[in-house]
């Protein structure tokens, strides 16, 4: 008994003994670990520096000319080391750290191999040598803002002509700043030419449209703006009476969209999409200005029909499509002024008055004669993600999403009209993919207050423009027909850093656009 006593606390003192001996090899083994991670990023910080880079890089004007360079030498006094031109952006980890690899191991054998007298330095400053050397994704990374100070209408062309078509041009941004790394006082900056739709002058005059078209009757028809490579449908949409806003039994109803009256609208025309990128460009090219005309001359300038001269937007800052693509994809990120201002050089350009929709005329062209919260058949709460059975059950999308761009199926951008059915009336994307402005300022309360018949009401008093059809991030709830919403425009400007804020673009909100309806002349016997 004795014995095995004896015998199990020697085992069990063994035992202790080797975990703890364990227990430290483990605890040395974490510290060494921990060491290794530390000296190897400490290591990494150190050869990321622009100390190190000079270190291998020979050249004997590399570093003086990055110092006389704009990346360095510039009023801001934000200074662009060498990696953040060299290398991947650090987002992008093992892209960044693989290639700093690859290029570092170069270096080395480079300098303990080679004799920097026998490099030909003249063809290594070359474009073709430079592209090899410059990742595109670090240009873009760090140019958020595309028009710098004192750029020209030219270049700001160049710029959006560029960020609309990169992968078609097979391009990088050092393809034409060359010497904006590494000064060099012989350089003559790359200019694009060429450049059709943005900028008229350089379009083969063969493919500008040099006549609108004249309307006989009231039908659809196919508008072209002189001077552009633009044009659209217009829908012809037949006047009627309608039920506008919705009642309390409708779900998500709101107390905004009450009481529902009778509301009569005239015949007009409204164009099939929202104002594309191809249209907004042909404005912006067609106005190029960093003048600023007041907005109140501007919402004076709706009812007159006789307007002089149209100031096209100030650059936008960044990337107004969000690098989503242009093309047919609703222009977005415009303020209601610059919507206003689109409609009244449309207006010039084709002779007939164009506008925004009133809002009114919105929801009665959204419905296309249905009187349903859709203009398709299908109940707001199967397709809304609100709801306590939503943490069980997946919403319904497969009708919805045949004729609606929303949050459950955008993939957290615009898209092109043609990828949602019409509506009754042959309008595309009345509900989802962007906001679309109004004529009315919003109330809240402006049912209430007209009657319970009207026709074509138009509210002018308020802070704040209505805005209706929700977008792409909108829940199906809020992209109902009678759905209303209305504009932010401080928060909207939050973050633009211009002062004074930019009165043609909004910083803040992506999923707004706009779509521009025509009155018929009454010599056409519209009904």
């Amino acid at each position: 008994m004795t014995d095995n006593r004896f015998a199990n606390r020697y085992s069990s003192e063994k035992k202790k003994s080797f975990f703890r001996g364990k227990t430290f090899i483990l605890l040395i083994g974490a510290l060494l670990g921990a060491g290794i991670v530390i000296a190897t990023y400490k290591t990494s910080v150190y050869f990321s520096t622009d100390e190190s880079c000079m270190i291998c890089h020979v050249h004997p004007h590399v570093e003086a000319s990055w110092k006389l360079s704009k990346h360095v030498n510039n009023r801001s006094g934000v200074k662009t080391h060498c990696v953040a031109c060299h290398l991947p952006p650090q987002n992008n980890t093992w892209k960044h750290y693989s290639a700093k690899a690859q290029l570092g191991i170069k270096d080395v054998w480079s300098y303990l191999t080679k004799d920097s007298a026998d490099f030909n330095w003249d063809s290594k400053s070359e474009l073709e040598n430079a592209v090899k050397y410059i990742p595109n994704e670090s240009c873009k990374e760090c140019h958020q803002n595309l028009f710098p100070e004192g750029i020209s209408n030219d270049g700001i062309t160049a710029h959006l002509y560029y960020d609309e078509n990169e992968k078609k041009l097979n391009l990088q941004c050092i393809s034409c700043h060359l010497d904006a790394g590494h000064y060099n006082p012989n350089y003559n900056h790359s200019k694009m030419t060429g450049i059709p739709g943005i900028t008229n002058s350089s379009a083969d005059p063969k493919t500008l449209f040099t006549d609108t078209v004249k309307i006989t009757s009231f039908n659809d028809y196919i508008e072209q703006i002189p001077g552009t490579q633009a044009s659209f449908k217009m829908i012809a949409i037949p006047g009627g009476t309608f039920e506008m806003g919705s009642t309390d039994k409708e779900p998500f109803h709101k107390a905004d969209e009450a009481p529902v009256r009778n509301v009569t609208v005239s015949p007009f025309f409204m164009a099939e999409v929202e104002v594309t990128w191809d249209q907004y460009w042909a404005f912006y090219g067609n106005t190029m200005s960093e003048g600023r005309t007041p907005p109140e001359t501007v919402y004076a300038n709706n009812s007159n029909s006789n307007v002089d001269a149209i100031s096209g937007p100030t650059p936008p800052f960044g990337f107004p499509d969000q690098g989503w693509g242009g093309g047919d994809r609703p222009a977005i990120t415009m303020t209601h002024y610059a919507a206003e201002t689109f409609c009244q050089w449309l207006s010039k350009k084709t002779g007939k008055k164009y506008r925004l929709p009133t809002e009114a005329e919105w929801e009665y062209a959204a419905r296309g004669g249905t009187q349903t919260p859709y203009f398709f058949a299908g109940n707001p709460k199967d397709f809304s993600n609100q709801g306590f059975w939503r943490k069980f059950f997946d919403a319904k999308t497969d009708s919805i999403s045949s004729f609606v761009i929303y949050g459950n199926n955008s993939q957290n951008r615009t898209q092109e009209p043609d990828n949602v059915l019409p509506n009754p009336f042959g309008l595309k994307n009345m509900l989802g993919n962007v906001m679309e402005y109004c004529a009315d300022k919003y109330k809240a309360d402006a049912y209430a207050k007209s009657g319970n018949n009207v026709k074509d009401p138009l509210v002018t008093e308020g802070t704040e423009w209505v805005v209706r059809g929700g977008n792409y991030t909108s829940d199906a709830a809020d992209v109902r027909c009678a759905a209303r919403d209305y504009t932010k425009h401080d928060a909207w400007l939050k973050t633009d850093p211009q002062q004074p804020k930019s009165i043609w673009w909004y910083s803040d909100i992506r999923g707004i656009g706009f779509r521009v309806v025509c009155e018929p002349d009454a010599s056409i016997g519209a009904k």
